[in-house]
């Protein structure tokens, strides 16, 4: 840097703009997609979101508990062929990590399948009979 000029560059800062003979200019829709974001890690923002996402741990009932809802399974059972209207809640575990969520669902009563240990509501409705957290006849 000379001391007479402040400016390194002064020399050059007035000259015209270089066009280049060889090169043709990039148009401005591709001189853009340059500065636009990288996405180094893909699927990263949803691998985030679905970490943060909350699950509950299942209830332990205690045999007490369980007895209740045993003894209302048998009327639903005793009466299903008048296909009784319930409100179930229950557990319904998470398909992509450990816990899950509480549901509560209301519907007309289909089935209960001993076997499987399902009750089934018209609406389609699947409910593992041990995911049963409190049930409610309503008629």
């Amino acid at each position: 840097m000379n001391s007479e000029n402040p400016n390194p560059y002064a020399d050059i800062i007035d000259l015209p703009h270089h066009v280049s003979t060889r090169h043709p200019q990039m148009p401005m829709e591709k001189r853009a997609a340059q500065f636009s974001p990288f996405a180094a890690m893909v699927g990263h923002d949803a691998a985030i979101r679905e970490t943060a996402r909350l699950t509950e741990e299942q209830l332990e009932l205690s045999e007490d508990e369980k007895a209740v809802i045993d003894g209302k399974l048998q009327m639903i059972r005793a009466h299903i062929k008048e296909q009784p209207e319930v409100t179930v809640t229950y557990f319904q575990p998470d398909e992509k990590k450990s816990g899950g969520a509480y549901v509560t669902v209301t519907g007309f009563t289909r089935k209960i399948d001993e076997q499987r240990r399902l009750l089934i509501l018209q609406n389609e409705t699947i409910i593992h009979i041990s995911e049963i957290i409190d049930i409610q006849e309503l008629r």
